[in-house]
C-alpha cells in the first residue's frame, strides 16, 4: 500500500502532476467530444505523461513535456492541424525536442546505456549527449512519419502525408531535438557549477 501511495504522490507532484490530472480529464472529455479515435489518441498521450516522473525528470521538463503532448494530442483530436497551417511546424519542432529530451533521460537512467546528459561531464561527453538526443529525436520522427503513413493507408485517408510534409517534419524534429540536447547539457553544466 505504501508503494502505491508513493507512486501516486510521484505522479501528482509539481506542475507535471497537474498536467497528468488534465490528461485524465482529457480522456473523459475526448470520449464525449471526439469518440473512440479521440479517446485512443488521448490515452496514448496519457501513457506518455507518466514517463518523466519514472526517470526523475526535472519538474520544468516534466511540465513542458506534458503540456506539449496534451496540446499536440488535442490539436489532432480537434483537427487544428488542418485549420492552422503553421501549427504542425511548431509541434514537430517543439514537441519532438521535448520527447527526445525525455527519451534521452529514459535511455540514460533506466538502462544506463548512455551518459546522463544532465550530470557534469567532460566537454566531449557533452557533445555526445547532444548527439544522442538529436539521434533519438530523428529516430522517433521517422517512427511517427511511418505511423502517419500507415494511418493514412489503413485507417483514415484524411491523415495528411506527402514527401515534402514528411521530410519537413523529420527535419524540424531533428532541429528541435538538437536544441533539446543543448538544453539538457546546459542544465548539467549549470548544475555542475552550483555543486
Amino acid at each position: 500500500m505504501t508503494q502505491r501511495r508513493t507512486a501516486a504522490a510521484l505522479l501528482l507532484r509539481g506542475p507535471g502532476g497537474v498536467v497528468r490530472v488534465l490528461g485524465v480529464v482529457s480522456v473523459v472529455v475526448a470520449a464525449v467530444v471526439d469518440g473512440p479515435v479521440g479517446v485512443a489518441l488521448l490515452l496514448l498521450v496519457l501513457a506518455g505523461l507518466v514517463v518523466p516522473p519514472a526517470v526523475r525528470a526535472d519538474p520544468r521538463l516534466d511540465a513542458a513535456y506534458g503540456v506539449g503532448l496534451l496540446a499536440a494530442g488535442w490539436a489532432g483530436a480537434l483537427d487544428l492541424y488542418q485549420r492552422i497551417s503553421w501549427l504542425d511546424v511548431v509541434t514537430h519542432l517543439v514537441v519532438t525536442g521535448l520527447i527526445a529530451a525525455v527519451a534521452h533521460l529514459v535511455v540514460a537512467r533506466a538502462t544506463g546505456a548512455v551518459v546522463d546528459p544532465v550530470l557534469p561531464a567532460a566537454r566531449r561527453t557533452h557533445v555526445g549527449s547532444v548527439g544522442v538526443t538529436t539521434a533519438l529525436g530523428l529516430g522517433l520522427s521517422v517512427l511517427w512519419e511511418v505511423g502517419e503513413y500507415l494511418g493514412n493507408t489503413y485507417i483514415d485517408a484524411s491523415i495528411h502525408v506527402g514527401y515534402r510534409d514528411t521530410i519537413g517534419d523529420m527535419a524540424l524534429g531533428g532541429i528541435g531535438s538538437l536544441a533539446a540536447g543543448l538544453a539538457l547539457v546546459g542544465a548539467g553544466v549549470v548544475a555542475g557549477r552550483r555543486a
